[in-house]
C-alpha cells in the first residue's frame, strides 16, 4: 500500500514538472535564441571595421563617405526606433501578442534590413544624392534602420526567453552567456569583416555573409518556437490559475518606478559610452597608435572576445553571490578610465592600446552581467517585455545620436590637414566625450545601490534559490 502511495506521489511531482525544470531543455532553449543574436550582432557590427574603406576616396577603392556621412549611416540602426517609437511598441507587441510571433516578426525584419543594406553597398549610384547625403548612403541607413528596429525587438524578445526559462536557476548566467553569443557575432565581424572586404574587392561581401547567416537564425528562432509551445502546455499543467494579462494601465507601474529609471539611465550612459566607441576604433587604432590598417580592427576584436569568456563568469557570480549594483559601480568606473588613458597623449604604441581595451572588456562584461538580470528584480514578469522595450528605447536614442555627434566631432575638430595635404586626426575630444558617459555611469549606480538599500529591489542579493 505504502510503496503505491509513494509511486503515486511521483508521479504526480513528474506530472507538474514544467520543461524549463528540465536543465537540457532550457539550456537548449538559451542556445537556440543566443544563435539567432549572434546572427543579428555580426550584422550590426559589420561595418564598424570598414571605416577606413567607407571614407577612403572612390579614386582609392573606397566608398568616398565623409566622416559625417559614416555617423549618421551608424547611427541610423536607432532612427526608427528612436524617432517612430517602434521600439517601445514592440515591447508592447511582446507584452500582448508573445514570444513566438514577436521574435519571429522581429528576426524577418532584420533580415529584410540586411538584405537592403547589402544592396546599397553593392550598388553605384553615381552621383545622385538625397537630403545633402549620398544616395548609397541613405539607402544603407534606411535598411540598417530597418535591421536596427528587428534586432532591438529581437533583443528584448530574447531577454524575456531567458528570464521565462531561467527564473528561480541560474538567470544571470544564462544571460551571460546569451550575450558572450551574440559577441561572438560582434568579434567575428570585428576581425574577419575588413580582411574578407579586400580580399573581396567589395565592402559588400561581408554583409552579404551576414544576411546568410540571418538566413539560418531565422530558422533557429522557428525551432525554439516549437519548444516554447510546449514550455506554455508544460506551465499550464502546473498553474492553479492562469497567469495576469499584460494590460496598458500596467505601464504607469513601470514608469512611476524609480529603480526602472536609474536602471534605464545606467545602460543609456554605459552603451554609449561603449558601442559608438567600437564604430570609431578602428580609425583611432591607426590615427594614435600606428597599427596597420589591415590590422586595426583586431584590437577592438578583442573587446568583444573578452565579454564572451568574462560575461558568463561574472553572470554566474552574480547568481551565487549576488553584489548587482556593486559590479555595476565597478564597470562604470573601468569605463571612464579607460576612455581617459585612450584621451590622454601617452604610449602611443600598439601594446598599450590592447592593454586598454582589455580593460574595457572586463567593464564590458561586468555591467551586462549584472545590468539586465536586475531588471526582473525590479518589475514583473508580465510587465517585463514593456520595460525591457522602453530600456531599448532610451539606449538607442544614445546608439544613434552619439555617433552623429562623434562623426561630427571629428570633422570639425579632429581633423587636420597640413601644407602637404596630409590628413592626420587626433581623437582626444571624443575620447573625453566617451569619459564623460563614464563618470554619468558612475553617479547613477551610487544611487541605484542606495534605492536598492531602501526599496529592497534585492540586487545584491544571489538569484538562485538554495
Amino acid at each position: 500500500m505504502f510503496g503505491k502511495i509513494k509511486n503515486k506521489i511521483e508521479m504526480t511531482e513528474l506530472i507538474r514538472k514544467k520543461l524549463n525544470d528540465s536543465p537540457v531543455a532550457r539550456w537548449t532553449a538559451m542556445f537556440i535564441v543566443s544563435f539567432t543574436m549572434m546572427c543579428g550582432y555580426f550584422i550590426t557590427d559589420v561595418m564598424a571595421s570598414l571605416e577606413v574603406m567607407c571614407t577612403t576616396p572612390v579614386a582609392e577603392g573606397g566608398l568616398g563617405w565623409s566622416s559625417s556621412e559614416y555617423g549618421f549611416f551608424s547611427g541610423a540602426y536607432g532612427y526608427i526606433n528612436v524617432f517612430l517609437l517602434m521600439l517601445f511598441f514592440g515591447g508592447i507587441i511582446l507584452d500582448r501578442c508573445g514570444i513566438r510571433f514577436t521574435g519571429v516578426m522581429s528576426s524577418s525584419l532584420m533580415l529584410g534590413g540586411a538584405l537592403l543594406k547589402w544592396y546599397a553597398l553593392s550598388t553605384d549610384f553615381g552621383d545622385a544624392t538625397f537630403m545633402g547625403y549620398h544616395m548609397q548612403v541613405v539607402l544603407a541607413s534606411l535598411g540598417f534602420a530597418i535591421f536596427g528596429m528587428g534586432a532591438e525587438i529581437t533583443g528584448i524578445t530574447v531577454s524575456k526567453v531567458i528570464i521565462k526559462w531561467f527564473t528561480g536557476h541560474e538567470v544571470a548566467l544564462a544571460m551571460g552567456l546569451q550575450v558572450a553569443m551574440a559577441r561572438i557575432g560582434t568579434a567575428v565581424a570585428l576581425a574577419c569583416s575588413l580582411p574578407m572586404a579586400r580580399a573581396m574587392g567589395d565592402i559588400s561581401y561581408p554583409v552579404l555573409f551576414g544576411a546568410l547567416c540571418l538566413c539560418v537564425g531565422l530558422v533557429a528562432y522557428l525551432v525554439y518556437c516549437v519548444m516554447d509551445k510546449k514550455l506554455d502546455c508544460s506551465i499550464a499543467a502546473v498553474q492553479e490559475k492562469p497567469e495576469e494579462r499584460f494590460q496598458l494601465k500596467d505601464l504607469k507601474l513601470i514608469f512611476t518606478n524609480k529603480g526602472f529609471w536609474l536602471i534605464t539611465l545606467l545602460c543609456l550612459m554605459f552603451y554609449a559610452g561603449v558601442f559608438p566607441f567600437l564604430k570609431f576604433a578602428t580609425k583611432l587604432m591607426i590615427a594614435k597608435y600606428h597599427v596597420e590598417p589591415q590590422m586595426a580592427g583586431l584590437i577592438p576584436a578583442m573587446l568583444p572576445f573578452g565579454t564572451i569568456l568574462l560575461t558568463p563568469v561574472f553572470g554566474s557570480l552574480y547568481d551565487r553571490i549576488g553584489k548587482g549594483a556593486t559590479l555595476m559601480i565597478i564597470g562604470s568606473v573601468m569605463l571612464m578610465v579607460v576612455h581617459l588613458l585612450f584621451a590622454l597623449p601617452i604610449l602611443p604604441t600598439w601594446w598599450f592600446a590592447i592593454v586598454i581595451m582589455v580593460v574595457l572588456g572586463i567593464a564590458f562584461s561586468l555591467v551586462p552581467s549584472a545590468l539586465w538580470p536586475s531588471v526582473p528584480k525590479i518589475i514583473p514578469m508580465k510587465q517585463l517585455g514593456s520595460a525591457y522595450a522602453t530600456i531599448f528605447y532610451i539606449q538607442n536614442i544614445g546608439l544613434s545620436l552619439v555617433p552623429v555627434l562623434i562623426g561630427w566631432i571629428i570633422d570639425r575638430f579632429s581633423t587636420h590637414s597640413d601644407s602637404m595635404g596630409n590628413v592626420s586626426y587626433d581623437y582626444t575630444i571624443p575620447m573625453l566625450i566617451f569619459a564623460f558617459f563614464g563618470f554619468i555611469a558612475i553617479f547613477i549606480s551610487l544611487v541605484l545601490k542606495k534605492e536598492d538599500a531602501r526599496s529592497h529591489y534585492g540586487l545584491e542579493e544571489p538569484n538562485m534559490k538554495k
